[in-house]
Parts: C-alpha cells; structure tokens; sequence
C-alpha cells in the first residue's frame, strides 16, 4: 500500500469513527491544498464505489471572522452525501454524535440550485440559479486532536463535514431575488443552545454575502477539473456565520435568522 493509499484508509476511517490522527502536514510539510484536493478526489470515488451517493456541496471557513482562532485563512469546499444529510422540513430534528470527534455546530444559510451558477455572474447573478433557501445546521468534526490543523489537513479531511441539517426550503420567485440578495448582507442569526444566547453573526461573516460563496465555489471548481462543477439540485451550504460551537448530548440547539423570510431550526444532540 503506497503512502497516498494509507492515507486515504486512514481518512476514512477517522471520518467513520475510527482513530483520530495528527495532522497530515506535521509528517509531510509538502502536502498542500492541491494535495488535499488530489485526495479528496479519490476519497469521493471511494465514498461513491461503496454506494454513498453526493447531494451537494459544503463550503467551509467563508466566515473570514473566525480564520485568526483556526489558523486557516481561505474558504475549502466537500461533498454533501445522502448518508450525511438529515432533513428537517418540519423544523426541528436530532443528530446522534455518538461516533463524531470533538463535533461542532454551525448555523449556516443553505441553498438549493436549479443549474450552474452562470459564468461570471455576480452575488445577484448567481442567486438566478437558486431555487430555495433553508436554515442549515452543520455538524463539523475534527479527526484531528484539539481542532488543531492547517487548510490543507481539514481540506482533506472531507471539509470538517459530519452532517448537514437543513431546515424548511422557501422557494425563492423570480422577483424576489433583489429583495433577497439585498437581505443577504445584513441578516442576523441567533444561535442558541437552550434558552441561552450563546452567539450571533450576521450574512456579510460569510465572504461578505452567502451569495459570494456560491461564486467563489463555482472560480475554485473551475479550476479543477478532477471536481465535477455545480449542477441542477445540488444542495450548497455557505459556511458558518457564527462561530463553531462545542455540542454535547442531551442539548438543543435553536437558531433564528431575523429579518430573512426563513425560520429557524431545532436541532436535539442525541
């Protein structure tokens, strides 16, 4: 088995429960964010061979707020699978973090595409090939120790993603998508963890609108044509607008997104 291959069991496993590991940078300091990609490619062939199939995409560090706590200063993208997405049309559902390591939750904005994002379309343009918004929440997980790694490690460590809750859809109609991508900016959301207000954030954490991380995922995918690009039906979450919280068993987790026409989600941690 050559090195790349061990790797990639090693991967797996850790994402599946397994034993956490170091960083992939601390053993090889050549291991870069094209390597993480390279890996991740033969990751989804993997997942895909052993029946997994990919719904989506998750975007993760677009909020610039929180790059300074983590050491990682650019946005990375994975796949959404069907057995890592949890549907909670009714607004309220639970996650069982049983085998997760050091899991996170984060209040995302999620969006469903009808196609491509239109080359060279803006924040505004892209939102015309968007055909619902939901909450989201994203249970991310660290298979390294402590949450400590560099953009390449977590790149390759299929994004942070364990699960990905995604609350009521709102369709979004031809004429309303000004309004929205004005909103898009200047929400608010309120994470809390019980009756407690534990953060807030408003859209512009997210590269300055969510809407930007769906241009931004289209740039980087072009450039990587070992990634199929975005297409109709894919699910794409933005990124955390707060920041990523500790979540323990036994809690819930709430979240509102203010003056956005979305509700917010219940999220009980079994």
């Amino acid at each position: 088995m050559s090195a790349r291959e061990g790797l990639v069991e090693t991967l797996l496993a850790a994402a599946d429960g397994g034993p956490a590991l170091a960083p992939i940078t601390d053993a090889d300091p050549r291991f870069d964010v094209e390597c993480a990609y390279e890996t991740l490619a033969v990751l989804h062939a993997r997942r895909t061979a052993s029946g997994w199939r990919p719904v989506g995409r998750k975007i993760g560090f677009t909020n610039r707020t929180i790059w300074p706590r983590y050491g990682v200063y650019r946005p990375m993208w994975s796949h959404v699978w069907d057995r890592t997405l949890v549907r909670a049309d009714g607004g309220s559902t639970s996650v069982d973090i049983a085998r997760m390591h050091e899991p996170r939750i984060e209040p995302e904005l999620v969006f469903g595409l009808t196609g491509p994002i239109p080359p060279g379309a803006d924040a505004r343009g892209a939102l015309d090939a968007v055909d619902w918004i939901a909450p989201g929440f994203e249970i991310v997980q660290s298979v390294f120790p402590g949450w400590k790694f560099r953009a390449p490690d977590c790149t390759a460590a299929f994004g942070l993603h364990a699960r990905l809750v995604v609350g009521p859809r709102t369709r979004i109609a031809a004429d309303e998508r000004d309004r929205l991508a004005a909103l898009l900016p200047t929400f608010k959301v309120t994470l809390r963890r019980g009756a407690t207000v534990v953060d807030t954030g408003v859209g512009a954490n997210v590269l300055d609108s969510p809407a930007n991380a769906l241009v931004h995922l289209r740039d980087v995918l072009a450039a990587q044509p070992q990634h199929p690009p975005l297409a109709a039906g894919e699910i794409v979450t933005t990124g955390t607008i707060t920041d990523a919280w500790p979540v323990a068993a036994g809690e819930t987790w709430m979240s509102d997104y203010g003056a956005l026409p979305i509700r917010g989600l219940s999220l009980a941690i079994a």
